[in-house]
């Protein structure tokens, strides 16, 4: 009756549920089997007989023992969660708590998940951590679980996770740590795999419900099923998941961090494992502050100083902090955006590390010496202690597009209109004892670079050079790159993020635009045409060079220290390495043209 090539038709699934049924609860009647399993008296009655017809049943209902071989050989064995994230639409609250250890009515996620896995009969529990891994330790103890860590998770998606336990998917429960369900998901007996969904349409989904319960693929603005996560991997699912993640995982096209491993499962124009429906009020995966605030208006991990600061700076209740949801993850801070009072607005909240790097004061004597120059709008709070930051959300702003020649006049004449008022601060940027500072930050730890000494010594061979030629040294933003110039839908352009800037060569920020934004020689040359209008001298030129080469080595020493916090920023990290070295042979070849 029930051959592989059907095994997943609407009915025989249906019928499965049956069978897992009568394996929890002795039968009584069809009325009461129809109501426990949500099914038709028609379904049930016809089920029944399939089931009978396939030996699967005697005559009384009971199971027979090619029913129980069958569970026996599908029932769970283990389960995966995977807990490796940063949670980044989590901001504020993740900067202290991971996704897992958020609470609900008093009880961490994760907690909840292995205490419905156990209820099941799930004890073999491997947790993939990455992200503030330490706080999930206790889980060894208190509930014998097993930890992988995956040290890649900030820069690769969660494919990679499960890919680190590959060997361990054998009739597997799959979950990511932030779902929270009403009643318990999982089951001492699975049939058949599956993939849960919410019962309701109209979510933002890549995956539609048919009929025959299959999971089809479509567009995302269409509308679908919402997914929820949690998986059920029989062995012949597992085997063919297990070789696709092994070759998924060499290939870059799936480092994306905002890919999912759930792409082992497509075939073709659908998952391959059905659809199983859950109340979608009886579910959710946390994703974002509001989300939990919303199911759990009590929990602890609501309150946030970003959110408090945010609502005492506005005269306005916590409450009133509405449509909270992340901004961009900076290289240097996270931000999230919310509503209030009918106005948009961004809080910024230092990233990992950051106050070891940033000094707040200063960055505040630096808004105080530019408010009201028109170079950005004014911050409507900004803490000197702790660096949060508010802003007015500009509407329909974009930033500068690198590759764009007209958005590259229009930066570089609002760099030029900074630079002409030759503002002086109190303090300044020292980029090559920033380098060293930078380097003493890995706690003795050697480069990643095995010539770093070596590229080290040529940039500072470089120092005469610049000190002979620096310009006059006035307010410099250091930080003047693409993502840092806005504009606005009135025309104007904005130069926002000030909080590495100081005293230096105003010519450092026409480097540092250039590095960020990758460029190649050509266009780093074309740059230079444009900041000085065609008239840039050989020896300025040279200059901007060395200032490239440095700054280099200057954000790969920042990016080395970033990685010892579990931050990465895959190519960008290498190619500041590049800039340092390729960069001084270039300001040496234009030295001798001076």
């Amino acid at each position: 009756m029930f051959t592989k090539g059907d095994i997943y038709e609407y009915m025989n699934i249906k019928f499965y549920d049956l069978l897992n049924d009568l394996a929890d609860h002795p039968y009584e009647n069809q009325r009461i089997l129809a109501e426990r399993c949500g099914l038709s008296l028609g379904t049930v009655n016809a089920g029944l007989r399939a089931l009978t017809d396939a030996g699967y049943l005697d005559g009384g209902a009971d199971l027979t023992d090619k029913a129980r071989a069958l569970l026996a050989e599908r029932a769970p064995k283990n389960a995966v969660i995977l807990a490796a994230g940063t949670g980044m639409r989590m901001v504020p609250i993740n900067t202290m708590t991971p996704k897992g250890l958020l609470e609900v009515h008093g009880e961490t996620l994760i907690e909840r998940l292995i205490g419905q896995l156990h209820k099941a009969g799930v004890q073999d529990i491997t947790v993939v951590v990455g992200f503030m891994k330490e706080s999930y330790e206790f889980l060894i103890d208190r509930y014998g679980v097993k930890l992988v860590v995956n040290t890649e998770y900030a820069c690769k998606s969660n494919l990679h996770s499960l890919a680190l336990v590959a060997d361990r998917l054998s009739n597997t429960y799959i979950m990511p740590c932030d779902v929270w369900c009403e009643s318990d998901p999982f089951s001492a007996h699975e049939v058949y795999g599956w993939y849960m969904v919410t019962d309701e349409p109209g979510a933002s989904s890549v995956v539609r419900v048919n009929r025959k319960m299959d999971l089809m693929l479509v567009p995302p603005s269409t509308g679908g099923n919402a997914m929820m996560g949690i998986c059920y991997l029989p062995e012949a699912e597992a085997a063919v998941v297990r070789q696709r993640l092994e070759r998924m995982k060499a290939d870059p096209r799936y480092d994306d961090a905002l890919l999912f491993w759930e792409m082992a499962l497509y075939e073709k124009d659908r998952l391959m494992v059905p659809a199983r429906l859950w109340p979608a009020s009886g579910a959710v995966e946390i994703n974002t502050y509001e989300q939990l605030r919303e199911l759990d208006s009590g929990s602890s991990h609501l309150r946030s100083d970003a959110i408090d600061a945010a609502a005492a700076a506005l005269g306005v209740g916590t409450g009133d902090i509405t449509d909270i949801s992340i901004l961009k993850k900076g290289m240097t801070n996270r931000s999230f955006i919310f509503s209030c009072g009918g106005k948009r607005y961004i809080m910024r909240v230092p990233g990992e590390g950051t106050e070891r790097m940033i000094d707040r004061a200063q960055e505040a004597s630096v808004y105080k010496l530019i408010e009201g120059r028109g170079l950005c709008d004014d911050p409507v709070y900004l803490d000197a202690a702790n660096g949060y930051k508010l802003t007015r959300y500009v509407e329909n702003a974009r930033c500068c597009d690198p590759a764009n020649e007209k958005d590259l006049e229009r930066c570089m004449e609002k760099l030029r209109q900074f630079h002409r008022l030759a503002l002086q601060a109190d303090h300044s940027f020292d980029i090559f004892g920033s380098i060293d500072f930078y380097e003493s930050l890995w706690g003795g730890a050697p480069s990643a670079y095995r010539d770093y000494d070596q590229t080290k010594e040529s940039v500072f061979a470089l120092r005469p050079y610049i000190d002979a030629h620096a310009g006059k040294r006035a307010l410099t933003h250091i930080d003047a790159v693409p993502d840092n110039f806005l504009f606005a839908p009135d025309g104007s352009v904005q130069l926002i993020d000030w909080e590495y800037a100081g005293m230096q060569d105003p010519h450092v920020d026409v480097a540092m635009f250039c590095i960020y934004a990758m460029y190649d020689k050509d266009r780093v040359d074309r740059l230079i045409d444009i900041y000085f209008e065609g008239g840039c001298p050989t020896e300025t030129r040279a200059k901007i060079y060395c200032y490239i080469a440095a700054c280099g080595l200057l954000w790969s020493n920042w990016c080395e220290y970033k990685r010892t916090l579990g931050v990465e920023f895959g190519a960008y990290s290498m190619r500041q390495y590049r800039y340092a070295k390729e960069y001084c042979r270039y300001a040496r070849e234009a030295m001798k043209d001076v």
